[in-house]
């Protein structure tokens, strides 16, 4: 994700004025919320959040699997 200077919005800003900050990420997408000058929350456009942090239950099933296969020993010693 890339981070502009015209994305950061301070926590006051954003609690006094939510509606600029809405229209900010209709416009880019993304807002950076600073919280004593320092990023601390992320608002983003609910469909951007749905292209690239959402899994499907198979990619989560084929991710348990590989994992699961990868290290299977050290979950077979903490069965026991």
């Amino acid at each position: 994700m890339n981070i502009s200077v015209d994305n950061l919005v301070s926590i006051s800003e954003a609690n006094q004025n939510f509606s600029r900050v809405a229209r900010l990420v209709d416009e880019r997408g993304t807002a950076i919320i600073l919280k004593n000058n320092a990023p601390r929350y992320v608002l983003l456009d609910y469909s951007l959040f749905r292209k690239n942090t959402v899994a499907d239950d198979m990619d989560v099933d084929a991710a348990a699997t590989k994992l699961m296969a990868k290290h299977i020993q050290a979950f077979e010693e903490l069965a026991k």
